[in-house]
Order: structure tokens, then sequence, then C-alpha cells
């Protein structure tokens, strides 16, 4: 067993005997002890690969019950296309070109919130100065699927009809088409993928195990000058998305 990784390599095992027909779907694992007993290895190393397990949608733990063999569910590619608009130049709708992606979404904003000492580095501004955040849940089918807390300088939005980005003659029209119709033009994107791991309440919005692993996207807007005009947190839980990135090529 690899000393780098045993739970892994329990973990194949496991997902082995269950595709094997060992196991069935609503089938009772025996419990962490006897597992680890039958492997040789501690009980936090096939805690860990059941836990592995129930990430990748094999396996479901059940309060007080066990852990039981899941109905294995669709894992969706979400692709997130940064492809430019021939008929224009410019960029297509930031992100909202994926395919695989929500279609529906609930948001809440607040104006004149300060900012932290990261946004507010993110954005090149002074901590404090003041902020439009808007919290965003996606949607599909009705089922949370992806989390979003944007960050807008008022500086740049203050006293015109987009300060709030769900509402007013812009709503819901994205980030790229409100800046523009006050005369800001975005030109770059920048995301930072990275794995964590689902906060309490990360996980109560989506519908997953506190832990469970996320992809947490850090991504930020620049205008032609190289302001940043807004900067999001955006959370996809990493068992029901796949996510690919798709990028034009600029042609000489």
């Amino acid at each position: 067993m690899p000393r780098d990784a045993p739970y892994l390599a329990v973990a194949d095992a496991l997902r082995a005997r269950i595709l094997e027909g060992e196991w069935e779907v609503g089938d009772r694992l025996p419990s962490r002890a006897r597992l680890a007993e039958e492997y040789g290895v501690g009980r936090n190393v096939t805690q860990r690969a059941v836990e592995c397990l129930i990430t990748r949608g094999l396996l479901e733990g059940r309060a007080g019950s066990g852990t039981y063999v899941r109905l294995p569910r669709e894992r969706l590619r979400m692709v997130r296309s940064r492809h430019r608009d021939r008929r224009g130049g410019s960029l297509s709708r930031v992100g909202m070109r994926e395919r695989g992606r929500a279609t529906a979404w609930d948001s809440h904003s607040q104006v004149r919130v300060p900012a932290p000492d990261p946004i507010a580095e993110r954005l090149a501004i002074a901590p404090r100065d003041l902020c439009v955040t808007t919290h965003y849940e996606f949607l599909a089918d009705g089922q949370p699927v992806q989390l979003s807390d944007s960050w807008e300088p008022m500086a740049i939005t203050d006293g015109t009809p987009v300060v709030l980005p769900e509402m007013g003659p812009l709503a819901g029209k994205g980030v790229v088409e409100r800046m523009r119709s006050i005369g800001v033009v975005i030109e770059t994107v920048v995301e930072s993928p990275r794995p964590a791991r689902a906060t309490q309440a990360q996980a109560n919005l989506l519908g997953i195990g506190v832990g469970d692993l996320v992809l947490h996207i850090e991504r930020t807007l620049y205008d032609i000058d190289g302001r940043p005009v807004e900067t999001a947190d955006i959370v996809i839980p990493d068992g029901r998305r796949e996510v690919a990135y798709e990028f034009g090529v600029d042609q000489p």
C-alpha cells in the first residue's frame, strides 16, 4: 500500500469491490473499524477513503446509520468559455457562455459595504473603501450548483443606473454589459482556480457535507487601463460539476 497516500489505495479497493457487485446500491458498508482491520490500516485511513468515495458520488453517509452505496450521480461538465465575439471583437458575457451550467439564480446585493483587506487588495483600492457586494446562488433544475460573492468599487458605479447588478435597466446582463453602458470597457479576465473544502455555510447552501471538496475560483475583471472593476469568489461542488476552460485563439 503506498506510504504517501494509503487512503487512496483503500478507496480504490472499495470502489473495485462496489463495481464488481459485492455491495449493490442501497447496501450498507462494513464499519470503519472493520474495514481498518481488514486492510491493516488505521481508522483515520478508512475514514478518509470513505470520504473520498462520498465526494466522488459513489457512497453516501446517513447520520446515525452508516455509509451506503448510492446510485451514481452524473457529474456534468461546466465549460467556462472565453471566446471573443466575432461581431464586435469584445469579450462575450463573462462567465455566461458555459455549457452545463445553471440557468437560474437568486441574488442579494448590499451597497456601501467597506472592502475587507483581501478584497481591497484585489480591487486595488484602499481598505474600507465602499463597495457593492452581491451574493449569488446558482441553480440547475432547482438544485444549487454554484455560489458566488461579487465585489465592485462604488467609485465606479455610484450614481449610475447600473449600481445594482440585478436591478435597473441592465439587470442580469452581466458585468461586461453593465460596465460598458457607463463607458467602462472590460478587456481582461483573470481566474485562479484551486481546490478547497466546503465551509459550514457553503455546505448548507449547496446541500453537500462540511469539508467536501469544492473548486474555488478567484475571478477579477480589468478594464482597458488595467484597473480592476470587479472581483468574485466562485465556489463549485466538485462532486457535481467538472470544470473545463475553453479559449479562443487570436488569428494573425
